[in-house]
């Protein structure tokens, strides 16, 4: 893999499982690591973070390359995998740590942030103001281990099942159609 080219992004959307496993299926996605981000503990633990205390979302920053996926298209793809209309939760998962977030590395990455945000919110894909948070990334902790790639090690996990797969399954059948998965 060619380091020199790729780009990174940082951003929650609910369950970091649920973000990361879908991710990886995108073309031009070099890798994913689920982590946190956005609060104010250092090197968290994820039971530290599900505790609401230390402010971090779970968050997945993927490697990408530009060539051959933009950041508007992974704008698209992030206000698809999550409703960014909910405050604090997707689904059944509440908490802080499952907010809606774009963390940006500079001021021009805030920028096409911004109009990527307005611009999905104009296309009334959800009902509903967007409460999405665009903040300066800070630092991103990797989370541990067992969390990297967590629905392809455990795909018959209860939570896995009926919440990860479902959303795998809804983004295959969209984003196939556009032509932005890999081959499988």
């Amino acid at each position: 893999m060619d380091t020199q080219n790729l780009e990174y992004l940082t951003f929650g959307g609910g369950c970091f499982w649920c973000v990361d496993s879908v991710l990886d299926l995108l073309k031009g996605v070099e890798s994913t690591t689920s982590g946190y981000a956005g609060g104010h503990t250092e090197n968290p633990t994820y039971k530290e973070v599900c505790t609401g205390e230390t402010g971090h979302a779970e968050v997945v920053q993927l490697a990408y390359n530009p060539e051959i996926i933009s950041f508007d298209e992974l704008m698209d793809v992030f206000f698809f995998l999550h409703d960014p209309t909910q405050l604090n939760r997707q689904g059944n998962d509440i908490g802080t740590q499952y907010r809606s977030a774009i963390f940006y590395k500079d001021e021009a990455e805030k920028q096409k942030a911004e109009e990527a945000l307005k611009k999905s919110e104009a296309s009334a894909r959800y009902e509903g103001k967007y409460v999405t948070e665009i903040t300066k990334l800070e630092n991103f902790y990797p989370a541990e281990q067992y969390h990297q790639g967590y629905y392809e090690a455990n795909p018959t996990q209860p939570y896995c099942s009926a919440v990860v797969g479902p959303k795998i399954a809804k983004f295959k059948k969209h984003f196939g159609a556009l032509g932005m998965l890999n081959e499988e």
